[in-house]
């Protein structure tokens, strides 16, 4: 019988030693998604033969000793703004219903050659940005840890597949923390790696300039199994860094001993105030990783309102610049919530743009000299607990600033990382901050603590 819930790391030890059969794991989490997913709504197409198919090869190959590492065998799932090759690519969007590309996204390339098994594509915000919306050809993910909640976007799909255990890692995008929010809300280690750090040949825009994929999973040694699979040069994406990749698995060897932390706290305390639970949940966070040998001090940045107003000016006259044709020949064929916040989006100038441009040089140049004599910043991943999912509204991403978005902005690597619950059992979330490139110390200080922590050990109870 195969557990309803297992890392990665967990299912390739299994895998490695011939304990646990890629069939055997594919065809538990197929049945679990047919147990469960009429109630998630985590997946928009589920790909069963094709994944028993690749689970049968896998199996054969490692029978053969020819085993390909710690995704050999494992079903994940893909965010549907992922190009897979002969499988319709929507966007969650009737826009792109009909969209069947030739070949597979360059990551998902990487993740096959890896040995991972597509199990689906998951369900998404309209085109990364609008959401959750009850207008699209299909309906919105749910939380599993509440299934009246909402999920955080616009990885939505992603974050309850991989929370629910139906795959055992995903992928996400992330333009404003659109890997961070689902992990946040969902209970997950969700990292945005640097940008360009990850290809985005194959995975459809939103904004060209703050893009970013990354791996979602359950724990930090599981984000740095799939990051090492998905990182790597793409000479096709003129934003692709030639930057070498270290082992990132390795660097979860070293303890968080000796690490300088910068604790950004008025972030939450001040410029988007978070409750109660979160704010506690943090301090506790803190607490242990000083008693793991790190130092933290408080560091005061920019207020949070002038990094996402930077950032949203960038996001949303790139998008426009994306969806304009469409928009002009299809507006009704979106659905009201993206179609009425790129209406906004029309209403930008090029000034206000170019101010923007500015403003980021300004702001990432205040990072770097803020970082200098740190390693890593922490502050909240997200200001509460993950909300009712009929209370979130057209234009919340606007009405609060993003905690997330500075580090779009920067392009800096940036994770969410679970601290507790609150009593109701909701999962609460912190962000780990990295310099450019440094993927490596993020997932170290992440694994530290989840090492020192017992919130892995808990999941959602779903019959």
């Amino acid at each position: 019988m195969v557990p309803d819930y297992l890392t990665i790391a967990e299912a390739a030890r299994l895998i490695e030693n011939r304990d646990l059969s890629p069939v055997e794991l594919v065809d538990s989490r197929l049945d679990r998604i047919a147990r469960l997913d009429d109630r998630l709504h985590s997946f928009i197409r589920v790909l069963a033969d094709a994944a028993r198919h690749e689970a049968r090869a896998a199996e054969a190959e490692i029978a053969a000793g020819k085993y390909r590492g710690p995704l050999h065998g494992i079903p994940i799932g893909l965010k549907d703004i992922y190009e897979t090759a002969g499988v319709a690519t929507t966007g969650h969007s009737k826009v792109m219903q009909d969209h069947v590309p030739q070949k597979d996204a360059f990551s998902v390339q990487r993740l096959r050659e890896a040995g991972a098994i597509v199990v689906g594509k998951l369900a998404t915000h309209e085109f990364a940005l609008g959401g959750p919306s009850f207008d699209l050809p299909w309906p919105p993910a749910r939380n599993p840890w509440d299934l009246s909640r909402f999920t955080g976007g616009s990885s939505s799909g992603t974050g309850a597949a991989v929370a629910a255990g139906l795959v055992l890692g995903g992928t996400g995008s992330d333009t404003g923390g659109s890997i961070r929010g689902p992990a946040a809300y969902c209970g997950l280690a969700g990292i945005k790696p640097t940008y360009g750090l990850i290809s985005r040949i194959g995975i459809l825009p939103l904004a060209f300039s703050l893009d970013h994929a990354g791996p979602l999973a359950w724990t930090a040694e599981d984000s740095a199994i799939m990051l090492q699979a998905m990182a790597g040069h793409d000479p096709a994406d003129p934003a692709s860094a030639d930057h070498p990749i270290p082992d990132y698995r390795a660097a979860l060897q070293r303890d968080a001993n000796g690490l300088r932390l910068g604790l950004v706290s008025h972030f939450y305390e001040r410029d988007n105030e978070a409750n109660a639970a979160t704010c506690d949940a943090i301090a506790a966070a803190v607490r242990t990783l000083e008693g793991l040998g790190c130092s933290v001090r408080e560091v005061t940045l920019s207020p949070l309102a002038d990094w996402v107003a930077c950032g949203v000016v960038i996001m949303l006259c790139e998008a426009y610049a994306i969806h304009e044709v469409n928009l002009r020949r299809r507006f009704t064929d979106y659905g009201e919530m993206f179609r009425d916040r790129m209406a906004l989006a029309g209403l930008i100038t090029g000034a206000d743009y170019v101010q923007a441009l500015r403003r980021r040089r300004e702001l990432i140049d205040e990072l770097d000299r803020a970082m200098e004599s740190l390693d890593l910043l922490l502050t909240a991943a997200a200001p509460t607990e993950a909300p009712p999912i009929d209370a979130v509204g057209k234009f919340s991403t606007f009405e609060r600033p993003l905690l997330t978005m500075p580090f779009n902005v920067t392009g800096s690597p940036a994770m969410s990382v679970c601290c507790g619950y609150t009593d109701g059992g909701l999962p609460l979330s912190f962000q780990i901050v990295g310099k450019r490139f440094d993927e490596a110390t993020v997932l170290r200080l992440a694994h530290a603590y989840e090492q020192a922590t017992p919130w892995r050990d808990r999941r959602p109870t779903l019959q």
